[in-house]
């Protein structure tokens, strides 16, 4: 398979991407795999302009002449596409998200209705072979609608799709919560292990990895310095 990773942590010592470098080890144990990671912080992405040019080319690539082009020739080609992040004021970071917007050159203006009601954008690439994995982590504890918002557009704008969404990843850069940091990487990394085999993963196993590391209270204390 060909792996796809939109690492969107703007930071090179980053607590999501440690999730998901545990994940790959799982997912690629055996390096049968082809792994291709981007940090998008690194590379040079315009905001969309909304110019629809895209549309009137209909080669899948956006007028605009910068890193993106080259990220939807791999967007298009891949098997599987990881988005890694932290979560920015309840969503993707903005440089990431700009990779997202700039996705419309892979659809077509033409719309068509599906069975549930739902219009989309006729796809121009062929989405349904296209795997995706949403791994994001949040410096909060798992309090209520953290990733609501989150979770709602992932799902509008993804197919055959896992979103896992993990509080409290901070603790994973802290030497002295290696005790519960290490097995929720060991957790990560069985969970890769597992989409390897099915390319999907179990609802249980989508709990095990969502559950905090330690108590809200605990954590917040830790936080505030108390």
């Amino acid at each position: 398979m060909k792996i796809l990773v939109l690492n969107g942590s703007p930071k090179k010592k980053s607590d999501t991407f440690r999730l998901t470098d545990a994940f790959l080890k799982g997912l690629n144990y055996d390096n049968k795999h082809e792994v291709t990671v981007v940090d998008v912080i690194d590379k040079k992405i315009a905001p969309c302009r909304g110019c629809f040019d895209c549309w009137q080319k209909m080669d899948g690539h956006c007028v605009i002449q910068d890193d993106q082009n080259e990220i939807l020739d791999l967007y298009r080609d891949s098997d599987v596409i990881i988005w890694s992040f932290p979560l920015y004021c309840y969503g993707m970071p903005s440089h990431l998200k700009a990779v997202l917007d700039r996705t419309i050159p892979l659809v077509k203006m033409r719309m068509v209705q599906l069975p549930d009601g739902t219009v989309r954008h006729e796809a121009l690439a062929d989405f349904s072979k296209i795997h995706t994995i949403v791994i994001c982590g949040c410096g909060f504890p798992d309090w209520e609608g953290n990733f609501d918002g989150l979770k709602v557009m992932c799902r509008n704008c993804f197919g055959n799709l896992n979103v896992v969404c993990v509080p409290e990843t901070p603790l994973l850069n802290v030497p002295q919560a290696a005790i519960v940091a290490e097995p929720l990487l060991e957790r990560f990394k069985k969970a890769g292990e597992e989409y390897g085999a099915t390319l999907t993963l179990s609802p249980e196993t989508i709990t095990e990895l969502e559950r905090p590391m330690i108590s809200a209270e605990e954590y917040i204390r830790n936080v505030n310095g108390n």
